[in-house]
């Protein structure tokens, strides 16, 4: 048996809801998780061969649980390259919850703005990404996943943003939409390097969820994905100096919003539920 299957067997004998869908949570984000009723909470270091999350801010659990009604998977901190893993450990959960039955991810994470026009707090549904890690489907191809070469054209999904937008419209929240560049880390970016790459078409950047969106879509995953934008690196050049609690702290200031687009945006996902909540 693979690894990936003792994992998923671990987690079904534990958790008899089979949500299609799941939620990853960011820096700072762990707020949804909080909502969540008669949720089934297991930290990762018991689930066999998950990794353990080390960054502040992710607390690294994983629950299941119903958001009004909608079935689905919390994983409440993530994995990093930084952290010294493989692009293999740090995709591995999502592997697992396909094998589960999940067929939809949402992504969330705390990033640095590099368009000018955006400001700490704001939020960005990520249309788009450039990735600049090594890519998580570099060896022999997983068939039983999917495709030696799948396509990347819409990875994020395009019903579930026009969804988002409308939602947001209706709650009166503002959220901006842009292209997420993903670099390993951990070193925060020089200002010659938010230029560059706001010059090659970034909007947003940051160390994280370009990995698991491509190991999705492998998988015939429909994704989507959002930021808050915790610092502005374009002002790097006028003395702004990045720190890692400032993002945190930030990420935690908007939580309440992304929440509540998350939530109304899950309950429009009728179509994407497999199990019924209790």
């Amino acid at each position: 048996m693979n690894k990936e299957t003792t994992s998923a067997g671990f987690l079904a004998g534990r958790i008899p809801l089979r949500p299609a869908l799941a939620v990853i949570l960011g820096s700072g984000l762990g707020a949804l998780a909080e909502q969540l009723t008669g949720a089934v909470s297991i930290p990762y270091a018991e689930i066999p061969y998950f990794p353990s999350s080390t960054v502040e801010g992710h607390r690294g659990r994983l629950l299941c649980g119903c958001l009004q009604g909608v079935p689905l998977w919390v994983l409440q901190g993530r994995f990093h390259y930084y952290e010294g893993y493989t692009m293999q450990q740090v995709t591995y959960p999502i592997r697992v919850l396909h094998l589960l039955g999940v067929r939809t991810l949402l992504v969330s994470n705390a990033a640095g703005g590099i368009n000018p026009t955006f400001h700490t707090g704001d939020l960005m549904i990520i249309r788009d990404h450039i990735n600049m890690m090594p890519n998580p489907l570099i060896g022999p191809n997983e068939d039983r996943f999917g495709p030696r070469f799948p396509d990347m054209t819409y990875a994020y999904d395009l019903t579930y943003i026009r969804w988002m937008e409308e939602e947001a419209e209706r709650l009166n929240f503002v959220v901006r939409k842009g292209v997420y560049v993903g670099l390993t880390g951990p070193s925060f970016e020089t200002p010659t390097e938010y230029a560059f790459y706001a010059r090659g078409g970034g909007d947003a950047i940051g160390m994280s969820t370009v990995p698991e969106v491509i190991v999705a879509r492998h998988a015939g995953m429909r994704v989507f994905g959002m930021s808050v934008i915790t610092n502005e690196g374009y002002r790097c050049a006028e003395g702004l100096v990045n720190d890692g609690a400032d993002v945190i702290r930030a990420a935690e200031r908007a939580a309440a919003t992304l929440t509540s687009l998350f939530t109304a945006l899950i309950n429009r996902m009728g179509g994407d539920r497999s199990a019924s909540c209790p």
